[in-house]
């Protein structure tokens, strides 16, 4: 398997993209929860880790940005329409802006919290990006809130036209983001022409 992408998406990249699509729904998941936990240590522990789950992905996806300006992407599947390639391409861009945004909004709000530094998976304290602010803490609440929410709808959507794509179009445009051992029969080619019959009626 190729490391750069040619006509579908090498190894770094579907590695990136399937770790942080992990990782969001963990820390979706974690992030739905713990505000119904008691106050206890363990919700402490719970906090730390969905903070630095939230911090991991931030470096991820700033990778993911770094190799696909080196590596580029693949075109789109032959006889994708203008409008849906796109579409694809806006809605790449705005997940990556949001998965940008929600992190360091955290970040911003449980530094304008007042929160005692955290440790990022207990190893190294993570700095402040602001000192105590109230006004500017209730607002990164929020937005990080409405962010998540947002990124939840294009992720459906995304995941939404990848299997569209899969089993109503049948082509390669959910395969190329597969290892190639598990892209063995995943699309439906289209029947060949009979040798036996004429043209008129190879329909």
């Amino acid at each position: 398997m190729s490391l750069k992408n040619t006509d579908r998406w090498g190894a770094t990249s579907q590695l990136l993209h399937w770790t942080i699509a992990v990782l969001i729904l963990s820390i979706g998941a974690v992030g739905l929860v713990m505000g119904e936990l008691p106050r206890s240590p363990k919700w402490f522990w719970v906090y730390t880790l969905h903070k630095s789950l939230g911090l991991t992905v931030l470096a991820l996806v700033l990778v993911r940005i770094a190799w696909r300006l080196y590596a580029g992407a693949p075109p789109p599947v032959e006889g994708t329409p203008r409008w849906q390639a796109r579409l694809a391409s806006l809605t790449h861009g705005a997940i990556y802006v949001l998965i940008l945004a929600m992190p360091l909004s955290g970040w911003l709000y449980d530094s304008a919290s007042g929160l005692r530094p955290f440790r990022w998976f207990g190893l190294a304290e993570v700095p402040k990006l602001s000192p105590p602010h109230e006004a500017l803490a209730d607002a990164m609440h929020e937005t990080h809130e409405l962010l998540f929410w947002v990124l939840i709808a294009l992720v459906i959507g995304h995941a939404g036209a990848a299997l569209y794509h899969h089993f109503v179009r049948r082509d390669a445009t959910l395969a190329r983001m597969l290892p190639r051992r598990w892209r063995a029969g995943s699309v439906v080619p289209t029947a060949a022409p009979s040798p036996d019959l004429p043209p008129e009626d190879q329909r």
